[in-house]
């Protein structure tokens, strides 16, 4: 009877560890979605779904082909550099050892 409030604590802390990471996880999935929407809006001409996930460094490159005689305007660079850093920061957690298997078991994948 003295380890059933000791199991029972133990696999809540474990619960609430899940579903923080997991929170965490999908908002920023949802933030890079949004800033990936918010470029597609800006850019209509790269042909961008609203709501992909797409890799910054693939938007970046279709920028530099389409404007190559005009300036890429800084709202949009400053896009391209908050979803980098939001991909590091994603990708990151995801390899760290107690996260992963948060990922592992949410199916979350690398972006």
């Amino acid at each position: 009877m003295g380890f059933i409030p000791l199991f029972l604590t133990a696999s809540g802390a474990c619960m609430l560890f899940f579903l923080t990471v997991r929170h965490s996880m999908l908002g920023k999935l949802t933030y890079q979605r949004n800033l990936a929407s918010q470029l597609a809006q800006a850019h209509p001409e790269l042909g961008i779904a609203a709501g992909e996930l797409i890799n910054p460094e693939k938007i970046q490159k279709l920028l530099k082909d389409e404007s190559a005689e005009k300036a890429i305007p800084q709202s949009s660079i400053e896009l391209l550099r908050a979803m980098k850093v939001n991909q590091y920061q994603y990708n990151a957690l995801i390899k760290k050892a107690p996260y992963n298997w948060v990922a592992a078991f949410g199916r979350f994948k690398a972006i």
